[in-house]
């Protein structure tokens, strides 16, 4: 029996697989979906930019990578024929999915999994399929271990998309185009959070509130919030993100925490006690991952500098043009 698979051998849940234009990496990708042989198959596609020339032949031969499915298997597939870009496109896929099944194992086209990533989705996918406290489930840590944590898994309060699986029921009030963020950025929930949260998170949410840049996870962020809801995070990275650099929509550099590689989940799994929040570890990863040091005070003096030097340099631009 794989060890990616379930304890009779089989894996329960749908996969899913959002692919564009890198035959390469899909291909790599849809290995390991093949050696895991799920028994029904969503492959969502987005269609070639008319402008980028080459572009709509690397999403022909991504396609007939994907037409390769030699296992028994259902497979559904929706394919667009114009770009709809990655954030309509993969919120729409989502939405597309859970019209057709309760729950799901999603991968993009750069996120190579471990073997084991399928087997761990499957079972928390069973074991949290009704409790509404727990949002997503995630298959990256960017630590790349917790070292902290003795048991399979943590709780966050921030989804992770790089390899994850929820369920239908999970997905109500997903709102692409982020509506009630202005609300929630003036109500007590957002003044309660920490400091940190708030600098790390507010630019980009109000980014894409804003229309830019075109990404559908910040939504699921603020889905997760309003809900109050948490997300696993296994004690090991179980994704690697190949997708950094030349050709990556939104990931043209390395982020400051990227862990290198996977370690393999074990199995049986071992299970918190509580449904809970890790605070201590979500500060550290917040930190680090936005390059947040110093004390509240400092960083708020910071920022206002910086905005008095974009004042500054917006006026002098003015001058100059007048």
């Amino acid at each position: 029996m794989s060890e990616g698979l379930g304890a009779k051998g089989a894996l329960r849940a749908p996969v899913v697989l959002f692919a564009f234009n890198r035959p390469e990496l899909t291909s790599r990708v849809f290995a390991t979906i093949r050696a895991a042989r799920p028994s029904r198959l969503f492959l969502v596609c987005d269609g070639p930019r008319a402008d980028r020339p080459g572009e709509a032949d690397r999403c022909a031969a991504v396609r007939q990578i994907l037409s390769e499915v030699d296992w028994p298997c259902e497979v559904e597939r929706n394919y667009s024929d114009e770009n709809m870009g990655c954030g309509l496109r993969v919120s729409s896929g989502i939405e597309w999915v859970f019209a057709r099944t309760e729950e799901a194992i999603f991968l993009e086209d750069d996120i190579l999994p471990d073997s084991t990533f399928f087997r761990y989705c499957d079972e928390l996918l069973e074991r949290y399929r009704t409790d509404e406290r727990v949002l997503t489930i995630s298959g990256y840590n960017a630590f790349g271990e917790s070292t902290a944590t003795v048991e399979s898994y943590w709780f966050s309060a921030y989804p992770r998309s790089w390899g994850w699986a929820s369920w239908r029921r999970a997905w109500y009030g997903y709102d692409f185009h982020m509506s009630a963020w202005p609300t929630f950025r003036a109500s007590p929930a957002w003044r309660q959070k920490r400091s940190e949260e708030r600098e790390a998170f507010c630019p980009w949410m109000d980014d894409v509130f804003a229309g830019l840049p075109s990404i559908w996870d910040a939504q699921l962020l603020l889905l997760a919030w309003q809900k109050d809801a948490l997300t696993v995070i296994p004690r090991q990275n179980l994704v690697e993100n190949l997708g950094f650099g030349v050709g990556a929509t939104n990931t043209p550099t390395v982020p400051a925490l990227s862990p290198h590689g996977t370690w393999p989940m074990g199995f049986p799994l071992k299970h918190p006690d509580a449904v809970r929040r890790d605070r201590a570890q979500e500060l550290r990863w917040v930190r680090l991952e936005h390059r947040i040091t110093g004390s509240a005070a400092g960083r708020a003096v910071r920022r206002y500098l910086r905005r008095v030097k974009r004042r500054i340099l917006d006026v002098l631009a003015s001058r100059n043009t007048a």
